[in-house]
């Protein structure tokens, strides 16, 4: 269940309330060992229906095998146990939650190699794909290789598939245009470029392949098709999949550079899945709003499932919000900010957090040292459960979740 805290709400009282530890809902919210609870903040309540008391000599294989709840269930239950600590006897362990699963659904998630280890082991266990951002090509077809090693392991070791992220970024860091037009029209360039992809797929055993090229000029929009057949036609020889990100469109002629290069049916019958970037509708250089507002993502999914069969569709979830600073010049930038940290940041500011009913988004201000107002939008639990209710709706095969 979702609980909204209230003013006064303590986590003694509400853990008593709920039947629940205080260090699982600390632990299951991301709060900080001493964080209050703020007013208008979202809390997960998961409580268990059925528990293990460890016992002396106890392992995790052991207990799943004893008690038939699978190893990945129980990571999932008890989140802390995906840190590696030892287990201690008298810990008590979920075995089962409160509710019925809504169904199942694949949920992929994309990580930089620099993520924190632990903030990566524990989204792994409930992972259905873990997507390595990214890899890229040099004007010579040389590739752009990230460390990935670390990655890859902790993937492996919790039976996530890996899918190995290619951009067109230039050595700027930004998605070129030019960089994507180079190799859909140097067929030599665009042949040694998969050679390599496939060569390192299979050697470091990921998956499949997942293409993000974003801004990509209309009048190459037939190109970059020609480019993902030849793909999929690559990789499906040895069993590898492709898979495809997609700007966030309404409606087929969608104006703008970011849109007219991705052409929802045709990329929907070449790709094996596809992800709608259903999100930085509030970005870092614009206007304080929701970075993915229900109306706005609502729409793109609409126009996707006449184009594009929905058990092909992952729907986009950001996984992060941004702090605008309210009196600086139009165009600065924003500061971007994780889920748990935009809460913690509203409890040092005694900041109530409100929730705008037509975005099914979470947001506050609050006023800096300095005197300077700030506003602040972000996700959590119900903004997240709204999007779910909408992939469940026109039953898309599931979410993938960008940091």
């Amino acid at each position: 269940m979702i609980y909204v805290a209230q003013q006064g709400d303590r986590l003694p009282q509400l853990a008593q309330r709920f039947g629940v530890s205080q260090a699982r809902l600390r632990s299951d919210n991301g709060l900080g060992p001493d964080q209050p609870l703020v007013p208008g903040q979202a809390l997960a309540v998961l409580v268990p229906t059925a528990t293990y008391t460890v016992r002396p000599g106890d392992t995790l294989w052991g207990i799943a095998r004893q008690t038939g709840v699978p190893l990945r269930q129980l990571l999932q239950y008890n989140p802390t146990l995906t840190q590696g600590h030892p287990l201690y006897p008298g810990e008590v362990l979920a075995l089962a939650l409160a509710g019925e699963r809504e169904g199942r659904l694949s949920v992929g998630g994309y990580a930089y190699p620099h993520v924190l280890p632990g903030v990566l082991r524990q989204a792994l266990p409930f992972l259905t794909t873990l997507s390595v951002f990214s890899y890229g090509f040099q004007e010579d077809g040389t590739l752009v290789v990230p460390e990935d090693s670390a990655l890859l392991a902790e993937a492996q070791r919790f039976r996530v598939g890996a899918m190995l992220v290619l951009t067109s970024m230039d050595e700027s860091g930004s998605f070129s245009s030019q960089r994507a037009a180079q190799l859909f029209q140097d067929q030599a360039l665009q042949d040694r470029v998969l050679d390599e992809l496939v060569a390192i797929l299979l050697e470091k055993g990921y998956q499949g392949l997942d293409v993000d090229f974003e801004y990509i000029a209309r009048e190459d929009r037939a190109a970059f098709l020609a480019f993902l057949g030849n793909a999929r036609e690559r990789l499906h020889q040895v069993g590898l999949s492709l898979h495809v990100d997609l700007a966030p469109k309404t409606h087929p002629d969608q104006a703008g550079l970011l849109y007219e290069g991705h052409d929802y049916g045709a990329v929907g019958a070449i790709a094996d899945s596809v992800l709608l970037m259903t999100y930085e509708w509030g970005y870092a250089y614009g206007l304080p709003m929701a970075v993915a507002p229900l109306p706005q993502v609502a729409q793109v999914v609409r126009y996707a499932v006449t184009e594009i069969p929905p058990g092909k569709i992952q729907l986009g979830i950001p996984n992060y919000g941004y702090d605008w600073l309210l009196s600086a010049p139009q165009g600065s930038q924003a500061r971007s900010l994780s889920n748990p940290e935009a809460v913690a940041l509203a409890a040092r500011h005694y900041a109530a957090i409100r929730f705008d009913p037509r975005a099914q988004a979470p947001w506050f201000r609050y006023v800096d040292g300095q005197g300077q107002e700030h506003e602040v939008w972000f996700e959590d639990a119900r903004s997240i459960q709204a999007k779910m209710d909408l992939v469940r709706e026109f039953e898309l095969a599931g979410v993938s979740f960008w940091h």
